[in-house]
């Protein structure tokens, strides 16, 4: 629900800011003191029409702000789209922005960071259905009625069995298309994929292979230099010169001098034991070099086959894979494809045979769903007609259409003929409307928009109150052309529809005004030869005083009026109040 809403410098609002609670929520004042520009303003933040004539003369630019608390009902549905989008916050609220620019330019936000109106549009659905903006109005959505219908109809087991199999169906029918078409290319792609793996297993691959190979490599192509650094280390070590003695026989001399000192002086008896552990080490260092000169091998012939096999290999990378692992990770994909190949024809009668039982077992499922639409039909059509009567639009006739349509690949009705189908079944619903007595039913998204429309649209929502998922409704002209006592027939609706929805209304009739939980005054006042709209909350004697000058005056006996027709709103309110309250 709509818990705060932030408009600045939007048509002649310059500053406002309103915070909403659950229920009825009422706008009243005169023609043109801005009532519908709050709309207006909703209706932007969640990705409506605007354009730059939206921003009060001398601003540069106007900003709206509307925070939601999310449902349980949808809670999840809204929060998946958010953490797709890499935008969730707070769970359970989300905040939406939009800023209009002089030139033309607007700016949308989620969770204060910039985000596509389409994206907005995504997430508005979920939160706001306003009348008189057919893009808001879910109702005007023909996708919407079948859903409407199925959550009116409360069958979601059958839907959940039915989806199973649809999606079963789906995977069997990609994978039968995908053999299909490799069963059509099979001798092309056997002989091209044995011959990869011919060509790979030929290769006889050792995984780390290729690091030995440049080790030997390197190794071979410097053995001369190897073998020079070697002797020339050794005889550093072991020979030495006429001007300079091996370091062996220094070390020796050194070894003697460190033991007679620590004879003379035993405090440096570690000395002693540090300079044999190094005596040992250089030792050690003498013999690994003539072990490694030993294994030091000139072979120009061992030289080229080791680079003839990395080149080889070098070759295969750069067909298969960019590492040897890679490539041996290719050949065995391509064994499995080949595999699958060989097998195709078994593969794909099984895949034909499932794809029968799923059909057979779609089309009983579909069936018993259709059956029980129908019979949801029926019983929403004898409640939206009795709803239109309560709301003074007699005769008016409200019918759900069902059409279904020919497909060869479709699934059988009884009569044998395949007809479309998705995952909702083959039933295409739209929801018909005939307004008024001798007219003919016509699709509800075709009629005209005014307050018969508001009242039809409350009718359904009535109807459909536990089936609709969207938390915060707004609606605008519903008591166009109607009188007091349709009036108070309409607040009594809006109460109810409050108790499991927030309900945003702006009226002109009294009657409807006092079954609000919250209402607000919406004034135009001139200050300073500038024009701006107030927003106040009324309680107590301002609202009855609101009451009064909506039915002409403030005088005595429209104040009389005024508090009488309070109290019975009351009084009828705490009748209804037994009704359970759903959480939004």
């Amino acid at each position: 629900m709509l818990t705060e809403l932030h408009i600045e410098n939007f048509a002649i609002i310059q500053t406002l800011d309103l915070q909403f609670s659950d229920g009825l929520v009422t706008f009243t004042g005169e023609t043109g003191a801005g009532k519908s520009i709050i709309l207006d303003a909703i209706t932007a933040v969640v990705g409506g029409k605007t354009d730059p004539t939206f921003i009060r003369t001398g601003a540069d630019r106007a900003v709206v702000e509307a925070t939601f608390r999310l449902p349980q009902i949808n809670q999840q549905a809204v929060n998946e789209i958010l953490e797709r989008e890499g935008l969730l916050d707070d769970p359970h609220y989300l905040t939406l922005s939009r800023e209009l620019r002089r030139e033309g330019r607007s700016i949308s936000r989620i969770n204060g960071r910039a985000a596509n109106l389409a994206l907005v549009r995504e997430l508005g659905s979920f939160l706001v259905d306003i009348h008189g903006q057919s893009e808001h109005l879910s109702l005007l959505n023909i996708r919407q009625h079948i859903s409407l219908l199925d959550r009116f109809a409360d069958h979601a087991a059958l839907l959940k069995s039915y989806r199973e199999n649809y999606d079963s169906l789906v995977a069997a029918r990609r994978e039968l298309a995908a053999l299909i078409q490799t069963e059509q290319d099979a001798e092309r792609r056997m002989d091209l994929l044995t011959y990869q793996i011919n060509e790979i297993d030929s290769a006889h691959i050792q995984p780390g292979e290729e690091t030995e190979l440049r080790r030997e490599r390197d190794r071979l192509a410097n053995a001369e230099s190897l073998s020079s650094l070697s002797q020339q280390a050794l005889s550093i070590l072991d020979e030495g010169t006429p001007d300079s003695p091996a370091i062996s026989d220094q070390l020796g001399q050194l070894v003697q001098l460190i033991h007679t000192l620590s004879r003379l002086d035993s405090s440096q008896s570690a000395l002693s034991e540090q300079v044999e552990n190094f005596a040992e080490l250089v030792s050690d260092l003498s013999r690994d070099l003539h072990d490694y000169l030993d294994r030091i091998e000139f072979n120009p012939r061992r030289l080229r086959q080791v680079e003839e096999r990395l080149d080889s290999l070098y070759k295969l990378q750069r067909k298969y894979g960019s590492t040897l692992e890679s490539v041996l990770a290719f050949a065995e994909k391509s064994r499995k494809e080949l595999e699958t190949i060989t097998h195709a024809g078994e593969r794909i009668k099984e895949l034909e045979e499932q794809q029968e039982k799923l059909l057979t077992s779609l089309a009983q499922t579909a069936s018993e769903i259709s059956e029980s639409r129908k019979k949801a039909a029926r019983l929403l059509e004898q409640r939206v007609e009795s709803e239109l009567q309560d709301l003074s639009m007699k005769g008016a006739r409200f019918a759900v259409d069902f059409q279904v349509h020919p497909d060869p690949n479709g699934i059988p009705l009884d009569s044998g003929q395949k007809v479309a189908f998705d995952h909702l079944g083959y039933d295409r619903v739209e929801f018909l409307i005939a307004p008024n007595p001798g007219e003919g039913l016509k699709p509800l998204v075709r009629i005209a928009s005014g307050g018969e429309t508001s009242r039809l649209m409350l009718a359904l929502k009535n109807v459909l109150v536990k089936a609709d998922t969207i938390p915060t409704l707004i609606f605008d002209e519903i008591d166009q052309g109607i009188g007091g006592r349709v009036g108070m027939v309409i607040g009594e609706k809006l109460w109810q529809l409050g108790r499991q929805h927030q309900v945003l209304c702006i009226t002109h009739l009294p009657q409807l005004a006092a079954f609000g939980d919250q209402h607000y005054r919406v004034r135009k006042l001139v200050e300073s030869g500038r024009t701006h709209t107030e927003v106040e909350k009324l309680s107590d004697q301002a609202r009855q005083d609101e009451l009064a000058l909506m039915l002409g005056s403030l005088s005595e006996a429209n104040r009389r009026a005024a508090l009488e027709t309070l109290q019975t709103a009351r009084a009828r309110a705490t009748e209804l109040s037994q009704l359970p309250k759903l959480p939004l």
